[in-house]
């Protein structure tokens, strides 16, 4: 996870990307899987996700 005030104005994102956290977790309360979202944003790596959900 990364926060910049320079990427997305501060928005916490996966690091090396600009995709925010918020938008995995809007995927995973929609009912949708972690591989769904993965399929749907591939700068995302499956380890960087899992960890995301622990932290």
């Amino acid at each position: 996870m990364h926060c910049s005030k320079d990427i997305l104005g501060g928005v916490p994102v996966f690091r090396g990307t600009r995709v925010p956290i918020q938008n995995m977790i809007d995927y995973l309360e929609a009912g949708d899987s972690i591989d769904t979202f993965l399929e749907d944003f591939p700068t995302v790596k499956k380890e960087q996700a899992i960890l995301a959900l622990v932290k």
